[in-house]
Order: C-alpha cells, then sequence, then structure tokens
C-alpha cells in the first residue's frame, strides 16, 4: 500500500530467501512505528505451514522498532518453474498506550467500525546460488536466466545419477551372487558366461556414470 501506510514503515520491503533443498534460511525485517502512539502488528501469510514467524504478532511503542525473522522451512524439492508465489500480509492498528502484547483484542485487526486497520503486502523472492549468481523471481518469470537453467539441469542430473548409482549397487550384489553360486557349480563354462555376462553389463553402467558425472554443472 506505499504512500498509504502511515503507521508502521518495513525495512525491507520484500523477503529475500537464499534457496537450498534440506536447508532452513531466515529473513529479518524492520518494523518501525512512525507515530505517537502504540501500535499492535500482526504478520500472516498464504504458506503457514511452510515459514515460521516470530514474533507474528506484537505491540510497537511510539517511535520505536522491533525486529521479527521470518524462517523459511527447509524444502524437499524446487517450486514449480523456481517462482515463488508466497505472500506476506502486515496489519497495523493503533491500541490504547500501555497495552501488552498478551491484552490485544481478538477483534483488533478486523476491519469494522471506525476503526483504521492498515495492511501492506510484502513479496517473497528467492535466489539461488547457481554459479556463485543470484537470480530473482522475475528473471524466472521472464523465462530468460541461464542460472533458473542451471539449476533444474543438475537437478535432474542428480536425479539421474542416483538412479544409477541405485542399479550399480543392485548389480554388484547380483555380481557377487553369481561369484558364489559359481563356486557350487560342476559346469565352470556355464559359471563363468553369466559371470561375463554380469560383468559386461557392470562395466556399461560404470560408463553411463562416468558420462552422468562429467557432464555435471560445477555447485
Amino acid at each position: 500500500m506505499g504512500a498509504g501506510n502511515q503507521l508502521i514503515s518495513v525495512h525491507p520491503d520484500e523477503l529475500r530467501f537464499k534457496f537450498e533443498l534440506e536447508k532452513q534460511n531466515c529473513c529479518d525485517l524492520k518494523l518501525v512505528n512512525k507515530t505517537e502512539h502504540h501500535v499492535a502488528f500482526k504478520v500472516k501469510t498464504t504458506s503457514p505451514k511452510k515459514y515460521f514467524v516470530r514474533p507474528n504478532t506484537g505491540v510497537i511503542q511510539a517511535w520505536d522498532a522491533c525486529v521479527i525473522t521470518v524462517t523459511l522451512q527447509a524444502q524437499r524439492e524446487y517450486p514449480p518453474d523456481l517462482h515463488c508465489k508466497d505472500k506476506f500480509l502486515l496489519q497495523s492498528t493503533i491500541i490504547p498506550p500501555n497495552t501488552d502484547v498478551d491484552e490485544i483484542p481478538q477483534d483488533a485487526f478486523n476491519k469494522d467500525g471506525e476503526k483504521t486497520i492498515e495492511e501492506r503486502k510484502l513479496r517473497v523472492v528467492y535466489t539461488y546460488p547457481a554459479h556463485d549468481n543470484s537470480v530473482d523471481e522475475d528473471s524466472f518469470m521472464m523465462g530468460a536466466s541461464p542460472d533458473a537453467e542451471s539449476v533444474r539441469t543438475m537437478q535432474r542430473l542428480k536425479d539421474e545419477k542416483h538412479a544409477v548409482l541405485q542399479q550399480t549397487k543392485l548389480l554388484q550384489h547380483e555380481l557377487e551372487r553369481l561369484k558364489r553360486l559359481s563356486r557350487r557349480k560342476s559346469d565352470p563354462g556355464f559359471s563363468f558366461s553369466f559371470v561375463f555376462f554380469v560383468g559386461l553389463i557392470g562395466a556399461i553402467v560404470g560408463y553411463i556414470l562416468n558420462l552422468v558425472l562429467s557432464a555435471s554443472p560445477t555447485e
């Protein structure tokens, strides 16, 4: 709501997180009371299970300030198209002097009567540590960022490498089983053919694994 916000100013005016899989990341917001009144605030988000906000409700005395910390919980996958659609809403209203945070009325942020409720929307921006460059959501929306493509390629190669490693482990176990079996067989030619066949498959899989590893972008 830009210039219409007269109660609280917010610094910075957006939440920026360095997005890394399986890692938490925090962003601090400084709220400044620009009035001679006590001002209560409340923070809401479109994804409450994804973010941890402390404090999400509070009271700022006249001309004072406070800092709230927003934590992005560890994520297991990248957002669709690497674009974050999450939003935050900061509500603020004047309350009687000496009102403690536990004494804020439950309807303090309801839009009714002559009470003034100011609202400010905050967008969320993810940056990705691909090739040591930061990529924000505007770049992804334009679809022109080489870093965004690098992140997708890196994730795909990691998935392929994991699948090849699993197949290699299975073949190694099968090869060991056939070796043990060959010791019990009376026909050495029969056992040798099976061992040779499995060994050939293992070599092919190893060659594919080397190709995948060599194609992986440097992190």
